[in-house]
């Protein structure tokens, strides 16, 4: 895992969002799939959505816990493609790349949280 820019993970999480709304049109329409997709819709978007709020934190503490936040949203949407990749869209090449992509996300944000707090104390 190579080193981030802060404009690298702001493209990287926006570019993330766009992936999951496009891969939401090829749900079927079913019940399950429809509140699933809901779900992931939400939190496949939130996770840019706070990476962008941290950028604009009033302080190390703010921009913690924003980012610890994006961390949680892209642990959720993590199980939620899980939920897609097994029930609804199995074998599915971009369902399987997006959950990937989120669990990597996942742990460049918790990185960047662990690093961040660890620079308050030095």
């Amino acid at each position: 895992m190579g080193q981030q820019s802060p404009k690298d993970i702001q493209k990287r999480t926006f570019d993330f969002g766009v992936r999951v709304v496009k891969m939401l049109d090829r749900l079927p329409r079913t019940l399950a799939a429809v509140e699933v997709g809901r779900q992931v819709l939400r939190s496949g978007t939130s996770v840019g959505a706070n990476v962008q709020e941290a950028d604009a934190a009033e302080s190390k503490k703010d921009f913690i816990h924003k980012m610890g936040i994006a961390r949680k949203e892209a642990q959720e949407t993590r199980y939620w493609l899980a939920i897609i990749r097994t029930a609804i869209l199995p074998n599915d090449a971009e369902v399987e790349a997006l959950w990937k992509e989120s669990d990597e996300l996942a742990r460049i944000l918790a990185a960047i949280v662990n690093k961040t707090r660890a620079s308050q104390f030095t």
